[in-house]
């Protein structure tokens, strides 16, 4: 999504009934279901999944109504190099463009969290995972400007030389190395967002938007068509809340609170963050893109559209953050960022 740009707003839709507890929607890193090793593995997928489950179980026991989301940025990267690869080896076995490739990365990571979760959750609040549409426009300038980074880090020779040979475009990523980037545009619309409020009004802990969604843009006749892309799952992730009229809006990142000056000797972890004070630092450029912007500018469309508050921590960090000990909350009105110290 290009910098500066929220997402847009989808159509207006009743939230879901009081009486049926107050709703959250938990964004979760494609990264942090990772070590981050040279070789990752599904095994540790699992384990992170099943380290999710006691404070996803909190919610539920708090009485709120749960969607999670999930980022997919490393595996849907995994996902079409093995597709390139193996048809390659086998040129009878199809091609996959990255709408399907987003599908694939929902199946698997849709059952990897469905069984981590399930180990602690209440039979009435069984996890379920919806295969997720997401709607985008044809005409977004994302297309032309790559920018989402997906799949593994290189050294900047060897993903230049995939590049070249691929046809790829590449760049370097928030510091930690070189990846593939692909088109990320604005989400417009979830498609089973209905689909989403049945389930949540029936008790579900849902599983939903995956990896942002699967990109698509809708014909003049309505149908569906997959694009070429990867939609930033913070953005959908907030469009989703806003939709439900979720009051609140968890975002896991890799560290436990959102910090100013980042890096260097003035380094601040922040607590709580005024959200006008949020844009400001957003506008000056505390919050890079490929770290700490998008989650930001996600948070504040969150706010805008009428939430109440947004939680920014790890997820190895989420239960210590639910109790307030760690964490960084974003909130209309309160500030202790020591922007004006």
């Amino acid at each position: 999504m290009p910098p500066g740009t929220a997402p847009s707003p989808s159509p207006v839709r009743a939230p879901l009934p009081p009486a049926g507890g107050p709703v959250t929607v938990l964004a979760i890193g494609g990264n942090a279901l990772l070590r981050g090793g040279e070789r990752a593995t599904i095994d540790e997928q699992f384990e992170a999944a099943e380290q999710l489950a006691e404070p996803v179980a909190e919610l539920v026991r708090a009485g709120r109504r749960v969607v999670v989301t999930h980022g997919n940025g490393p595996q849907v990267g995994f996902i079409k190099r093995r597709a390139d690869l193996a048809a390659e080896l086998a040129p009878e076995l199809p091609l996959l463009n990255l709408d399907m490739c987003v599908a694939d990365s929902q199946g698997s990571l849709g059952h990897i969290l469905v069984r981590g979760l399930s180990r602690l959750l209440p039979a009435h609040a069984s996890p379920v995972a919806l295969l997720t549409h997401t709607v985008v426009d044809a005409a977004d300038p994302a297309f032309a400007r790559p920018t989402k980074p997906i799949g593994s880090h290189y050294p900047q020779e060897r993903a230049e030389l995939l590049a070249a040979r691929h046809g790829w475009t590449v760049g370097e990523d928030a510091g930690r190395g070189w990846r593939r980037l692909v088109p990320s545009p604005a989400p417009l619309d979830v498609v089973e967002l209905d689909a989403v409020r049945a389930l949540l009004a029936a008790g579900h802990v849902v599983v939903a938007g995956g990896g942002g969604g699967i990109p698509v843009v809708r014909g003049a006749d309505g149908a569906l068509r997959g694009v070429e892309a990867v939609v930033d799952k913070d953005a959908t992730s907030a469009l989703l809340a806003a939709a439900l009229g979720a009051d609140e809006l968890i975002v896991t990142t890799g560290v436990d609170r959102v910090a100013l000056d980042w890096g260097t000797p003035r380094h601040r972890d922040l607590d709580h963050l005024d959200a006008a004070a949020a844009r400001r630092h957003l506008a000056t450029g505390q919050f890079p893109e490929g770290s700490m912007g998008p989650k930001v500018r996600a948070s504040l469309a969150f706010l805008e559209s009428g939430g109440r508050s947004v939680l920014i921590t790890s997820p190895r960090s989420l239960g210590a953050a639910l109790s307030g000990t760690t964490g960084t909350r974003i909130e209309t009105g309160r500030d202790t960022s020591g922007a004006d110290q």
